[in-house]
């Protein structure tokens, strides 16, 4: 019997800094309604889908930048969308930014949750791959996600839920071959991915110019490379003056998109996502077991940046 899983992708067109969490969190439960309204079990919201992208800005007053993280999930803000999920009898991926009291003191994560269809929590991700900076750079917008955030610590696991093998992964991770493949080596079937990705996030026009490009690159060598299905979602738009990328896409073991956003605010595209299609890839291409040398690999973990050879 084939596994299906009719998935979703909620894009968000901008989230304005003074959009209240009960605005954004009403458009989320619209997006899942119309997600149910089209087949859809599944919906992946995007990261930091609570909230606009702050790390934009140089916050130094710590309540005002405590006020966009989550102390809890779900808290008194968010519940609607757990009993809505749990109504619909749709899960659902959510990022947000969560702030936690760990190891005795404050830690702020680039967090995201799985949701199953009963609205318990299954799952839950922080963002490993941090891009940006620590400290303001002289620039117009800033991306301080190093300084507002700390790098995730659980890994990258996987969990089982809507019949098969869920992985997350948050933005920037997607860019990362480690990502999909630590979770390839667990069997991973589906990967659940927001972003919020800023068209000058480099600095050079060149590769600036090639961002949508790098975006689909990326998600498509992750799911053809590891035989599994990824949905990217994308906060996008101009929100608060920068310009971010949409192009929300369902990409197949294959590599092939097979669902595509064509706006740049909120939009619902959906797929049926057969967790078998990737079977195939595992077991010719892509078997690890008969293929994989991991010896020729060990510079992969046993170095951190790139170093040259002796010599000139």
């Amino acid at each position: 019997m084939a596994r299906i899983v009719h998935a979703a992708a909620a894009q968000m067109g901008p989230i304005a800094r003074s959009e209240t969490r009960k605005d954004t969190v009403g458009r989320l439960i619209a997006l899942m309604r119309e997600a149910k309204g089209r087949g859809a079990e599944l919906v992946v919201f995007t990261e930091l889908a609570l909230t606009t992208f702050f790390p934009r800005w140089l916050i130094e007053d710590e309540a005002e930048l405590d006020s966009f993280y989550e102390k809890e999930m779900p808290g008194p803000e968010t519940r609607p969308l757990f009993d809505e999920a749990k109504t619909l009898g749709v899960g659902f991926y959510l990022g947000y930014a969560e702030l936690v009291v760990e190891d005795g003191r404050k830690r702020r994560f680039n967090t995201a949750i799985l949701v199953d269809r009963s609205g318990a929590i299954i799952g839950k991700y922080r963002k490993v791959h941090l891009p940006g900076f620590a400290e303001p750079q002289p620039r117009d917008h800033q991306h301080l996600e190093k300084r507002y955030f700390e790098p995730g610590n659980l890994g990258f696991k996987v969990w089982r839920g809507f019949g098969g093998v869920m992985g997350m992964c948050i933005c920037n991770d997607r860019r990362w071959p480690e990502t999909y493949r630590v979770m390839g080596l667990q069997q991973v079937e589906m990967v659940m991915l927001g972003y919020n990705t800023p068209y000058n996030h480099t600095g050079h026009a060149d590769i600036d110019s090639l961002t949508q490009f790098h975006n689909h690159l990326s998600m498509q060598a992750g799911a053809y490379q590891n035989a599994t299905w990824v949905i990217g979602t994308a906060k996008c738009g101009v929100e608060e003056g920068s310009n971010m990328v949409g192009q929300s896409a369902i990409i197949a073991p294959s590599g092939e998109i097979v669902a595509q956003a064509v706006s740049l605010e909120d939009e619902i595209i959906t797929a049926r996502c057969d967790l078998d299609l990737g079977k195939r890839y595992r077991e010719t291409i892509f078997n690890f077991a008969k293929h994989r040398e991991p010896e020729a690999y060990r510079l992969i973990v046993e170095r951190k940046g790139a170093v040259p050879p002796p010599g000139e």
